[in-house]
């Protein structure tokens, strides 16, 4: 791998965690603690390891498009690209910080479809960063039944 090569690794890992960001700002807290959530939510300590290991995938594959035909090339595969990473960084603002399940259910059906125009987009490039970007799409759909069934199970909370 060359210099260039790794700096811009580094350059589509920083993006990914820029929005990641977002996810350290607007904290679950209290608020969500008290929020009744089905059986099937994953424990709280699977979230950030999660979403750390598909940030960094989701970087490889924007760089396996990079590496395959650069930025010029591809860059409405990029826009893309930067628009689902910027509606993801919005779903905790939406959901933590605003409290809203029903704005953070928007967003979600938003960022699935983001995702999988990224997919779409990427896929002429490179087969692999569609299957990096794979078990995103899973998780945003299991975060999309969670965040749905949070709204079922909490008919009450306000905004």
């Amino acid at each position: 791998m060359s210099w260039n090569e790794l700096f811009v690794l580094l350059g589509f890992l920083a993006v990914s965690f820029i929005a990641a960001s977002s996810g350290a700002i607007f904290k679950p807290g209290p608020w969500y603690d008290g929020l009744t959530k089905p059986w099937w939510t994953p424990p709280k300590w699977a979230f950030p390891v999660v979403w750390s290991a598909l940030y960094v995938a989701m970087s490889v594959a924007a760089w396996r498009v990079w590496l395959a035909v650069g930025f010029a090339a591809a860059e409405g595969a990029f826009a893309i690209y930067l628009i689902q990473l910027a509606i993801n960084a919005g779903w905790s603002a939406v959901f933590f910080g605003l409290k809203r399940m029903d704005w953070g259910m928007v967003e979600l059906i938003a960022l699935w479809l983001g995702v999988a125009a990224t997919m779409v987009a990427f896929a002429p490039y490179d087969t692999v960063a569609v299957w990096l970007l794979a078990p995103y799409l899973l998780w945003v759909t299991i975060a999309g039944a969670l965040n749905a069934a949070m709204i079922r199970l909490n008919p009450t909370v306000k905004a």
